[in-house]
């Protein structure tokens, strides 16, 4: 006798339904196959499996068995596979009716005592099974704050292999996992902006940066406070949304790195070290998982120590940030990952970092200079929009009690402006810096004294055609900020301070 249930695989940040056929007899007694296109994961779910049974107190088959995972043309990947090949072998011997998994999937890893352990990629896998109709779905009990996330789909959350051949029997039913309420912060910072002293230009760049989703570059001597406001950012960006929600925790459920909490609720903050290599920050791997840039999706990438970071991992930034996603191409596959998130890269002025300082003096030559300035490309700095020098701070500004804005007042601005692209451009999760140049020209449009100071610029700073726009860009947020529909010289003028790229010459 043969059975059929349902089950699903992770393919890059989606699912597909798999159908898991089991049957037994025509071959030597005792052997266990699975075919379909398994891993080395899926493979050893052979014995998994069959330990399982026997510690949940079922006899395995003496015939041969053999399971099919299709369609056999996708790869089926990691441990998942386990509970439902468990069931549809159990099937066979007629424990429970079939009509009970017509309309339901499984997903889940077995222990070798018949629990069931937690597995990656749920989310996608519940979202695609609602996509397709399906009704249930059994998963991990430690997956069960993921799963439901999603509505109209009931999620039945499983401890062992015995209590849910229990409940199909009607014998023990499990209760099905309800919605809870969600609310939204940021907690990724336990800083706020009126406890840092001074630097009052770098927080007016960080709100525009904030406000139209623009990278910035601070670039000053050691100690200067480059980190502690990289660290800061975060509380001055606005709380997530249900649909950036739900695309953060998809890609950090696949990525394995999900909280039992469920649901992302705040921002990502990744500040990768300098010596992660180029596939760290990518992602990459025989089946391509998500890398720092796209766990950054929707949030901030911080780079410390910019230029020390190996010329190869800078060079793979520049697809995202131009297009907001990257694509990862292997022989097997290739997929696309999104990465829409805000660069802040920080480093000094030279190797030792004190160059230009009003304190201590300098003691790189110059050729050491020119060598730590090169490590950062000039097509690199041309995509970061904001340039920012984040000098010293004097002893009257470190010991000054004077109170400064705090962060939830800068973020009251941020959001406004931000109302303001929303209803612009009828797109909530869209913003100034993924303007186009249909919207450029349509959105930016300059009276002759903010042209007449723009050329200028652009003959002075000798700005490429992506820096002209990307100014533009930059005064539109400046512009929306001041709450103003046209963007005048003094918005112009603003955002090309911060396109001086002096110090790299």
């Amino acid at each position: 006798m043969s059975s059929k249930l349902w089950s699903a695989t992770i393919v890059g940040l989606g699912a597909e339904i798999i159908e898991v056929e089991a049957d037994s007899g025509g071959g030597e007694l005792g052997t266990f196959s699975v075919v379909g296109l398994p891993d080395k994961a899926v493979s050893e779910a052979r014995e998994r499996v069959r330990s399982a049974i026997k510690n949940s107190g079922f006899n395995f088959p003496k015939l041969k068995v053999t399971i099919n995972l299709a369609p056999a043309y996708i790869p089926k990947a990691g441990p998942g596979f386990d509970l439902p090949i468990a069931a549809s072998i159990l099937l066979m011997g007629n424990l429970f009716s079939a009509q009970k998994l017509d309309q339901a999937i499984l997903v889940g890893e077995l222990a070798l005592n018949g629990d069931v352990r937690a597995v990656n990629g749920i989310l996608p896998i519940v979202i695609k099974a609602r996509e397709k109709g399906i009704k249930t779905i059994f998963v991990p009990e430690a997956n069960a704050s993921e799963a439901k996330i999603i509505q109209n789909i009931k999620v039945i959350p499983v401890k062992g292999l015995r209590q849910l051949i229990l409940h199909l029997q009607d014998k023990n039913i499990i209760p099905e996992v309800g919605l809870e309420k969600t609310s939204f912060v940021n907690k990724g910072t336990e800083n706020d902006m009126a406890d840092i002293r001074g630097h009052e230009h770098a927080k007016r760049a960080l709100e525009i940066a904030a406000a139209g989703n623009h990278n910035i570059l601070l670039f000053g001597p050691p100690g200067s406070g480059k980190t502690l406001l990289a660290k800061t950012f975060p509380s001055i960006m606005p709380n997530l949304n249900l649909k950036e929600a739900l695309e953060i925790t998809k890609i950090y459920s696949v990525a394995g790195k999900l909280k039992e909490s469920g649901i992302i609720t705040s921002r990502p903050f990744r500040s990768p070290h300098h010596s992660a290599s180029h596939v760290a920050l990518v992602g990459g791997g025989t089946r391509p998982t998500p890398g720092e840039i796209t766990l950054a999706h929707r949030g901030v990438l911080f780079l410390d120590e910019f230029p020390e970071f190996p010329r190869m991992a800078l060079e793979c930034l520049r697809q995202p940030l131009e297009e907001g996603n990257i694509t990862i191409s292997r022989a097997a596959t290739s997929i696309n990952f999104p990465a829409k998130f805000i660069l802040i890269s920080a480093m000094n002025p030279c190797p030792c970092g004190y160059l230009g300082d009003e304190k201590q003096a300098c003691t790189c030559s110059n050729a050491q200079i020119y060598n730590y300035r090169k490590k950062v490309s000039g097509p690199i700095l041309d995509r970061i929009d904001m340039h920012l020098e984040v000098a010293r701070i004097d002893f009257d500004k470190l010991s000054s009690q004077r109170s400064s804005e705090n962060s939830e007042t800068i973020k009251k601005r941020v959001i406004i402006a931000k109302n303001v692209q929303k209803n612009r451009f009828s797109d909530e999760a869209f913003s100034n810096s993924e303007m186009n140049l249909e919207k450029i020209g349509k959105y930016c449009q300059l009276d002759s004294a903010s042209k007449s100071l723009l050329e200028n610029a652009v003959n002075s700073l000798n700005l490429s055609s992506r820096g002209y726009f990307r100014t533009l860009k930059l005064a539109r947020t400046i512009a929306d900020l001041d709450q103003r529909s046209v963007i005048s010289s003094e918005h112009i003028a603003e955002a090309l301070q911060y396109r001086n790229k002096e110090m790299f010459a």
